[in-house]
């Protein structure tokens, strides 16, 4: 990757970027980015922690990277889905706090114990952990979760006074700490909908059914990104942010930039070959689309294998400053797009070329919310998806001083403001 071309996408700098081989394809992450990012939420949440969600290989963006650069800009906590990913944070050095809570009866509870990992407990789990904790000798530290009415994991209503009074028993023995006490939301990122403040209030009173138990918990937490923004009365003492730390929106009438987040992944390629065609050609499997005239077809290295959604013909790829819809169905390493009417030298000059999957924007290029619509779908599935046969590269992987006094200008300007963020 050239340092021109990073400038064009608005990332990285000539020192970062000269560090690096230039790859055929790559997903490049700003850390930068990811630690903007962080800050932002810091001042959202405030008094409030936050925990910076990395699973899923923190959102196909890397996860011992963006876990280190997310504690950097302040992050508390760390949050992953399956204990396997917490241990290989722990692996990787990372010491931070750090829950895991989806669980199967072959999860390695005993490792999450001995690894000082945070467990999450919907119910069956805490017989589990027990268990491990009492081969370890140390006790294990726990959050206890509660349906509010999302429908997926967590203890009912029904339930929850028994799971309260079975982790206090194991507690007085010494067996475990209860630390948290969470649940996550159905359509935060609805923010007009009243289901939020039906599972907020559902919240409280587990809440207050904990306390009467005799749980002292050092956070309650279950705000996501949406409700962090959009919702300050269900901060508590920590939110989990996902997508808001990759710089992605989750509200579909609110743009990144608009949020005051830098989407932190860019996608590119090198054009694998251009090559003048007839009017009417025929474009890869099922002869879906045929050139309108004479025209040059651009192919582009990167499919479905890749991550690249094979429904999302139309998708935007940006090459020399111009965006070109993909034509053709999406294939397993490649997809089409029509460059139009060109001259022999200038289709043979743009072979090698930089192809923009998508970006940050800044320059009006393609970004992941483009996909997402071309794909009938959404942004987080979008970066999420890009396998790991596209390479991962890191730029600004050392915190920018100038970045964050920036960030700290406009952090205290905008609650010197006390303007909302929708």
């Amino acid at each position: 990757m050239t340092y021109e071309a990073a400038a064009d996408i608005g990332i990285g700098s000539r020192a970062s970027i000269a560090k690096s081989a230039v790859l055929e394809r790559s997903a490049v992450i700003d850390l930068d980015a990811v630690r903007h990012n962080v800050r932002q939420f810091v001042g959202i949440a405030s008094p409030a922690a936050v925990m910076a969600v990395v699973k899923a290989d923190a959102y196909g963006h890397g996860a011992v990277q963006v876990a280190r650069a997310a504690l950097d800009a302040g992050a508390a906590w760390l949050g992953v889905a399956h204990i396997s990913e917490a241990l290989a944070l722990r692996a990787a050095g990372v010491d931070a706090p750090l829950l895991a809570w989806l669980h199967t009866r072959e999860s390695n509870f005993q490792a999450a114990v001995a690894a000082g990992i945070d467990v999450g407990i919907s119910g069956w789990e805490l017989e589990a952990v027990v268990a491990a904790a009492r081969e370890q000798e140390r006790p294990a530290r726990v959050h206890l979760k509660v349906d509010t009415g999302l429908g997926r994991n967590g203890c009912t209503m029904a339930d929850w006074d028994q799971l309260l009074g079975q982790a206090m028993e194991y507690q007085d023995q010494g067996l475990l700490r209860v630390v948290g006490i969470f649940s996550h939301l159905a359509v935060a990122d609805e923010p007009q909908r009243p289901e939020t403040d039906d599972q907020l209030a559902v919240f409280r009173e587990a809440i207050a059914m904990a306390e009467d138990a005799g749980v002292d918990t050092e956070v309650r937490h279950i705000a996501n990104t949406p409700a962090a923004i959009s919702r300050p009365d269900s901060h508590f003492d920590l939110v989990r942010v996902g997508l808001g730390i990759y710089g992605l929106s989750p509200f579909e009438g609110a743009t990144s930039a608009e949020l005051g987040l830098r989407p932190a992944m860019t996608v590119r390629t090198l054009l694998s070959n251009c090559k003048k065609v007839p009017q009417g050609q025929g474009v890869s499997y099922g002869l879906n689309y045929r050139t309108s005239e004479e025209s040059t077809l651009g192919l582009v290295p990167l499919g479905y294998a890749d991550g690249v959604p094979r429904i999302a013909t139309g998708g935007p790829v940006r090459v020399n400053g111009i965006t070109y819809p993909v034509v053709g169905r999406i294939a397993m390493d490649q997809m089409v797009i029509d460059l139009g009417p060109l001259s022999p030298e200038a289709a043979a000059g743009l072979k090698g070329a930089e192809a923009l999957m998508f970006g940050n924007g800044a320059d009006g290029g393609p970004t992941a919310d483009d996909w997402a619509a071309a794909a009938g779908t959404n942004n987080y599935e979008i970066v999420t998806r890009i396998s790991p046969r596209v390479p991962r590269s890191y730029v600004n992987e050392k915190p920018s001083s100038a970045d964050t006094t920036a960030d700290a200008k406009a952090a205290d300007a905008k609650n010197a403001a006390g303007t909302a963020v929708l």
